[in-house]
Parts: C-alpha cells; structure tokens; sequence
C-alpha cells in the first residue's frame, strides 16, 4: 500500500517538532451495498474509500491528521501538517521498521468480490420473499446485502509495521406489518467476518420467516403496563445491554477522563457474583473480531469483569498513556478519517450455571424480553433507556401474551447488581456501534439472564 520508505520518511517529518510518538494508518476499503424493496432492486452500489491518517504523541497531547490520497505528496503533506500543529525540537531521526506478521485466525472461503450481483441478489430475493409470503398482514419487506473488504497498514515511530485484511459480510432482512393505520417491524440481520459462504449459514426462507414473525407478533399484542419488576432477558442481541449501559464505561475514553460511572473502581466489586464479562477480538469469524487493532496491537482475550469483580478496561494507547496502563488492543476507528480510541469488538456476557427453565420459572410476573431492540446511554452516569423489540408478559413462571411498546430504563451500575440468575447457552448479535472514533462493526452476546428489578416502560 506504503513502501517502507515513504513511512519511514513520513514518520520522520511527523516527528520533525519534538513529537515522541508517530504513527501512520493507511487505508484501502472495497465496499458494497445492495437493497431490495418489495423484491425489486432498489440499490447496488459500490464505494471505496483510500487515504492515510497520521498521529504524533508528545506525553498526553495529541496531533492528527489525514489525506484522502495514498500518493508520495499527500501522506508527507499531511505529516508536515500535524508536525506543524506540535511545537519543540528536533524528534527522532533515525526510523527503523520491522514487519511484523500476525496471522489471520478468520478465514474466508469466498471473497465476496470474486462473487456476481445476480447470486447475492437471487439468495436475497428468496428470502424476501418468504418474508412477504408469511402473512397477509405484511405489508413491505425489505433485504439489504453489505460487504466489505478492508485493508490497513500500520507504521509507528517505534519501529512496527504490521497490515490486515478485513473481509466482513452481513444479511438484514426488515418486515412491516400493518393493520387499522398501525405498523410494527421485526428484523433479523446476522453478519460475520466472513465471505460470502455467511449464505450457506443461514436458510434465506427461515431468515425471511423470522423478520415477519417478529412483525407479526407485535402488530397483534396488547400494551404493556409500566411498572417495576422482574425481567428475563433472551441470549444473543439482548447482550445490547450491557454493551450499552456497562461496556463504553468501562472503555478508556471515559475512564481516563474520569467521565465513567466505572472510574478508580479496579479491583472492586461493581457486579453480581455470577456475572462474568468479556471483550473477546480474537473469536473467530465474529463479527467485531481483529487480529490487530487500528494501532498495530494484537487483538486479545479481555476479561473486564470477573465474578462481579472489575478486573481492566478496554485501552488504546494514548488513554493508556493518561492511566499509566499498557494497551489491551482495543484501539479501533472507522476509517483513516477518524482518530482511533478504545472501542468493544465481540462483548459479552459470559456463561453461567442456571437453566433457562428455572430463570423463566422464578418469576411470578415479570417480562421477557425476547428481543432487544435500540437505545441510549449517558457513560458518565449509566443512564440508559432501550426499546424491548418483542416481549411478552411472564405470569406464574410460563411466558404467556405478547406485548408491546415495552422499555427497560435505569443505570448501567445498578443493572448488573440485580442480574442475579445467568443462564447456560451464550449466542450473540451483530451490531454497528457509533462512537466518537465513528461506527464501527461489533458484536454483542449473552445467555439468557433475570434482572431481579428494572423499570420496564409501558402505557
């Protein structure tokens, strides 16, 4: 992408004013997007994107540039541009590269640009249409196919240089049920970092049956009452949260600002004993995975929170360098045009030792959110508010009427106190998650898990 040259005279100039660190990220990124409504192509669009970003450090301040061009003149231009911004003397003038080879541990069997449109558009078309078939009552559906094919190169000042290819490919289908005026949606939108054999993982008849079950479902349930009480939380997209309400508290953007409810709390108890969680880029083919971050560093294992103890945050090298604290390779950004901070990649909840059926047979009433839908979240105070996509009331322990217009509201700290039942089977669903760094692909995932009290809001 970058000869070895041109960084190294790159990362020279960067350092030019007394910078103590440098780094350059280039980019080259494939994508494609297609979209279907009412079985008709609606979109098939290509888009690549290509440029370099470069950073200095000097202590704690930081410097960042970028240039929407890989050419000589644009990536020196841009590292006299973010020297310039960096007052002192003279930095280091002698640069040593040595590449390093991570390995790749997500093999891809299709690379999704070897593949024609009419394939992807067929397989998509077969599962809109199962949705549209499913019920009477729906009224539109629409498929969406995305790929992406994203190559980086990183170079510092302390000698790494290391690349990655990113291949991710994701399905999402959307049905709109409509009756008397109302609608309501249900969706499914599995993705991997895999190629396009993500197709022979999923039967696109049962993927278009689901999105209009969800639909259907909700369109013809009764409200909910708001109210306090217990809540049963389904495995895989219900993972959201604790992605959102706990996971960015406890990323080193906010903690090393001191602006997470989490901040000074290492080593303390902030969770139920049985609750166990985990940021994990190292997973095979999921979604979030990395084998480096977007700063060279190989991606790990993270256990964030041990039997309820919290054991390290998520680290990027500059937040790092504010807590006195090596990074964990959780640095991540969208793209060359973003500047890189700590960021999840595959969280989680971490298996427990309860059945399913005793978690959904304690509760005497209470809700079972089956699927999660969105949210928001304040990091600094763990405030949250999420959409219950599908629930349904629990009477007597047996999961009885559906209902709808369902939220669970309260604060991040106090959530994972009151988990106190984990279920066995750990799933997860995919997600874009937005930060400042921009948005980026992650996972999200638990077992089925009882908070013991929430406020669930209804009519």
């Amino acid at each position: 992408m970058l000869s070895q040259e041109l960084l190294k005279e790159a990362l020279g100039k960067a350092l030019s004013t007394g910078a103590d660190y440098a780094e350059v990220f280039a980019e080259h990124t494939q994508s494609k997007n297609i979209g279907i409504v009412s079985e008709k192509v609606d979109k098939a669009a290509n888009a690549v994107i290509s440029g370099v970003g470069i950073r200095i450090f000097k202590g704690t301040r930081c410097v960042s540039g970028s240039a929407s061009s890989l050419s000589r003149e644009a990536v020196l231009d841009c590292a006299a541009r973010v020297a310039d911004a960096m007052s002192g003397s003279a930095g280091i003038a002698d640069i040593k590269l040595q590449e390093r080879l991570f390995g790749d541990i997500h093999p891809v069997k299709i690379v999704p640009g070897s593949v024609g449109n009419t394939y992807k558009i067929d397989y998509l078309r077969q599962a809109c249409t199962a949705a549209k078939e499913y019920d009477a009552q729906i009224s539109q559906v629409i498929g969406k196919y995305l790929e992406v094919d994203h190559k980086i190169l990183i170079a510092t000042s302390e000698g790494l240089l290391a690349q990655d290819r990113q291949i991710r490919t994701r399905l999402m289908i959307s049905s709109i049920a409509s009756k008397g005026g109302e609608n309501q949606t249900g969706g499914y939108n599995p993705g991997a970092r895999k190629g396009v054999e993500l197709f022979e993982d999923f039967d696109p008849v049962e993927l278009g049956r689901r999105a209009s079950r969800q639909a259907v479902t909700m369109l013809n349930a009764g409200y909910i009452d708001a109210g306090t009480m217990p809540v049963a939380i389904e495995n895989g997209f219900g993972g959201v949260i604790f992605h959102e309400a706990c996971g960015h508290s406890l990323e080193a953007s906010c903690v090393a600002l001191g602006q997470s409810q989490f901040a000074g709390k290492l080593g303390q108890q902030i969770a139920n004993p049985k609750v166990t969680a985990i940021d994990d880029g190292t997973i095979p083919n999921g979604w979030g995975s990395i084998n480096i971050d977007d700063e060279g560093t190989p991606s790990q294992k993270n256990v964030l929170i041990e039997n309820g103890i919290l054991k390290t945050y998520m680290i990027d090298k500059l937040n790092g360098r504010r807590m006195g604290m090596a990074s964990t390779g959780s640095s991540r950004r969208q793209s060359y045009q973003f500047e890189p901070t700590s960021r999840m990649t595959n969280t989680y909840i971490a298996a427990g030792e309860d059945r399913d059926e005793d978690i959904i047979g304690s509760i005497e009433y209470g809700l079972y959110a089956k699927e999660m839908g969105g949210g928001s979240v304040n990091p600094v105070t763990g405030q949250f508010n999420f959409s219950v996509m599908e629930g349904y009331i629990i009477r007597n322990g047996k999961v009885c009427e559906p209902v709808r217009g369902a939220s669970l509201i309260g604060k991040g700290s106090d959530i994972i106190m009151n988990i106190d039942m984990v279920g066995k089977n750990v799933a997860r669903g995919q997600g874009m998650c937005g930060a400042s760094s921009g948005s980026i692909p992650t996972d999200v995932g638990q077992p089925l898990i009882r908070v013991s009290s929430i406020t669930v809001g209804g009519r």
